[in-house]
């Protein structure tokens, strides 16, 4: 190689070398001055995965239609002053606003003061009534002209309602009517306009696992909108002997009661009304009750200003599997008859005590809340036909419903809730003597750590009968002992009066 031929090629290199700087570097001041990403920079995006739709189409069409409700009550003055507040406690009538305490105990009570809460009270003329604010809750439109449904508990004891929109509206409304056992209340606003309102939905077909959305007044915060899943169903709290409520998740706070909990159709599958919680805020366990309840409920006090149940006029309890074996039922089932009442339905129709009710109209029956559910859906008069397990096989009944008494429960529990009986025979653990009206045999003693006193036999409990024969003697007990062994029976079950209460136990024999 020549020296030329050295010098050219050292020369060329040096050429490509500062051109390529040249070219790096009018690449990194255009992006600089344009403002572009180099071309090989791409953002990173994941192909296929279409994002959520949510929730706000429906909020969008429903929210209109939730309200908050405001409750206020007629107070007299001479307890409830503008200088001093009276709290229905001894020692704290007329307690000064300035005083220490009068914050502790207005909000102890949980009453709230609506509006700016620097603004004064206006002085009112001696003995004139005014009113206070004593609730705040949610409600929704159910019709165009003005027609809302909230809980029963948002409005008791309230003489003044008042309705505020989601647009900040404000109206007057009147209380069309109550029902206390479901917890649902009617109110009417009179205006000249058209309300936008919501449907009831078929909660027959609401599943558990289903969105809900749920819009109220959480903590007076109106139009605030949650959303969950429908948790369960079927949940009895004790609330009523109507309960049957959907459990949701949605966060369901104060002030939420008597909100409406949403499909994402925009139909109403329930009415927010209670909630779970030990610090009295969410933790993810609200209770609503179902459409078809509450749809039924409305109607009822639209047309009638009330609700108006069937009454089959029975005292009932549950079905254990020991009673079940006792009378031969292929299963617990049903509502055990501890007591027809006196001039009741049941009783007119025949229905006795030890029958067990199986099925209404061909429905079956479950529990006795079913039970109670079931005829509290008929109107006082109708005839239905009654399935009953009596004596060993089924029997059906027709009977013509009565009108709920407003001081009763329709198909209620014995005031005891513990199983309390009678038995008969010495090898049961009792002893027992003739009662003094003839009527069953009363226990003189009963043997410590036997099977009467396991469950709960008491000296002085009425062994009225053993499966649903009359017993009068020990040696009707005996016998009827002796037919249930002989049938394979595992036990029997005895009918026991205490206190002049009807309960029913069952009894391991052989």
């Amino acid at each position: 190689m020549t020296q030329n031929q050295t010098v050219s090629k050292a020369r060329n290199r040096w050429l490509a070398a500062a051109a390529s700087v040249a070219i790096a570097s009018a690449i990194g001041f255009g992006a600089v001055t344009s403002g572009a990403l180099p071309s090989y920079a791409e953002a990173v995006k994941v192909e296929g995965v279409q994002q959520s739709a949510g929730f706000a189409d429906v909020v969008e069409r429903v929210k209109p239609a939730v309200v908050s409700v405001r409750v206020q009550a007629k107070v007299d003055p001479a307890s409830d002053r503008r200088n001093g507040f009276s709290f229905g406690m001894p020692g704290f009538e007329d307690l000064p606003r300035d005083h220490p305490l009068y914050r502790f105990f207005r909000e102890f009570r949980g009453e709230r003061e609506f509006g700016n809460p620097r603004q004064r009270a206006r002085p009112e003329r001696p003995g004139k009534e005014r009113s206070r604010p004593v609730a705040q809750g949610s409600g929704f439109f159910i019709s165009g002209d003005g027609y809302l449904v909230t809980n029963n508990h948002v409005v008791e004891g309230g003489s003044d309602f008042v309705i505020v929109t989601d647009d900040g509206e404000e109206f007057d409304a009147k209380l069309v009517g109550t029902d206390p056992r479901t917890d649902l209340a009617v109110l009417k606003v009179e205006a000249d306009k058209t309300f936008t309102y919501v449907a009831f939905a078929d909660d027959s077909k609401v599943r558990v696992g289903d969105w809900v959305v749920a819009v109220g007044n959480p903590f007076g915060l109106g139009g605030t909108v949650t959303a969950g899943i429908v948790s369960a169903r079927g949940r009895d709290i004790g609330a009523t002997l109507y309960d049957d409520f959907i459990q949701i998740d949605a966060a369901v706070n104060r002030g939420n009661s008597g909100g409406p909990a949403f499909n994402l159709n925009g139909e109403v599958v329930g009415v927010n009304t209670a909630i779970f919680s030990p610090s009295g805020g969410n933790v993810g366990i609200a209770f609503a009750i179902p459409a078809s309840t509450a749809n039924h409920v409305v109607k009822n006090l639209i047309e009638n200003g009330a609700v108006t149940r069937g009454w089959l006029g029975v005292q009932i309890q549950p079905v254990t599997d020991e009673i079940a074996e006792s009378i031969g039922l292929e299963k617990p089932k049903g509502a055990l008859v501890t007591e027809p009442q006196a001039n009741g339905p049941g009783l007119a129709a025949g229905i006795k005590a030890g029958d067990v009710i199986t099925s209404v109209n061909g429905r079956d029956v479950a529990n006795p809340r079913e039970l109670a559910r079931t005829i509290g859906s008929f109107a006082p008069g109708e005839e239905v036909e009654v399935t009953l397990w009596r004596g060993g096989k089924e029997e059906k009944l027709k009977v013509k419903l009565g009108e709920l008494p407003t001081d009763t429960a329709k198909a209620e529990a014995p005031s005891s809730g513990k199983a309390t009986a009678d038995t008969a025979l010495a090898d049961l653990g009792i002893t027992v003597a003739p009662a003094d009206d003839g009527k069953g045999v009363v226990v003189t003693e009963v043997e410590p750590g036997s099977p009467a006193e396991e469950r709960d036999i008491q000296v002085g409990d009425v062994i009225v009968a053993v499966n649903s024969n009359l017993v009068t003697s020990g040696e009707d007990i005996g016998k009827a002992v002796e037919e249930a062994s002989k049938a394979g029976r595992k036990a029997v079950l005895l009918q026991v009066s205490r206190d002049n209460n009807n309960h029913f136990v069952p009894l391991p024999i052989g």
